[in-house]
């Protein structure tokens, strides 16, 4: 029988904090699922481009990524992020490996279309070579993946959510998990343990969930729409003790398990 795989993406919130990241290390060492950990880095990119003068630009939330953003998310993503994130799993006794997405072809990516803006070197996912993850599962091997990805050309900047779920829809994994620093989606100051997508656009359209909660919701609806069976948006404590909120097509509905 196939071990389980979940997709496990942790926020850049995380990942300049030593004693959280001590933490999401120890859950993944106690995980019995097959794991695999894409990572973010906004804040490190953003704190890189002032030091060096570069003004960073957004379109819609995503950042616009020109040629010298490049060269430093490349630097700070598959360099100073992935790094100290692998050797705080290794010290926690994961057998982790750094990846990027342009390593082995991993993850292919075009530049991302706009209707307004040239996104320069930000790009969107085109293919996902699973073979190589299964090939790091079958050593007994936890992948960690920077998000920067293979262009035909050149390399891209990818945001990690969508990342996430084509590695997952991909690999065929059982959900994709979102830690953040919140806990889940609340209604009346209570998490709500599952949504179906029909509930979550409801609760968007009465403006239940607003603000930054909004695009966290739509990356775990767009995770169901690859076909992964489950999303879920939660905090460390939340994915250690299987809380959080589920997202989960209609026809899968009261068929949620805790992981």
């Amino acid at each position: 029988m196939r071990q389980s795989i979940n997709v496990i993406k942790i926020s850049g919130h995380h990942l300049d904090d030593e004693s959280l990241l001590r933490q999401f290390a120890r859950i993944v060492a106690r995980a019995d699922e097959q794991l695999v950990i894409v990572h973010g880095g906004g804040v490190e990119i953003t704190q890189l481009q002032r030091k060096l003068g570069i003004a960073p630009r957004y379109v819609d939330g995503l950042r616009v990524t020109d040629a010298d953003s490049l060269a430093l998310v490349e630097m700070a993503l598959c360099g100073t992020v992935n790094k100290r994130l692998v050797r705080h799993l290794l010290a926690a006794g994961v057998d982790a490996q750094g990846l990027s997405g342009v390593d082995r072809g991993l993850v292919r990516a075009r530049q991302m279309q706009h209707d307004q803006v040239d996104m320069g070197f930000t790009g969107t996912v085109v293919s996902v070579r699973a073979q190589i993850l299964c090939e790091l599962f079958a050593l007994g091997v936890t992948p960690v993946i920077a998000p920067v990805s293979l262009g035909e050309t050149s390399n891209f900047n990818l945001n990690a959510d969508p990342v996430a779920g084509a590695i997952a829809a991909a690999l065929g994994a059982e959900a994709v998990v979102y830690i953040s620093n919140v806990a889940g989606v609340q209604v009346q100051g209570e998490i709500v343990p599952t949504l179906t997508r029909r509930q979550a656009e409801s609760l968007i359209a009465s403006a239940v969930i607003s603000g930054g909660m909004i695009p966290k919701v739509q990356s775990a609806l767009d995770v169901l729409s690859s076909g992964v069976p489950r999303a879920v948006i939660t905090d460390l404590a939340g994915w250690a003790t299987g809380g959080g909120t589920s997202f989960v097509a209609e026809e899968n509905e009261g068929m949620v398990s805790e992981g």
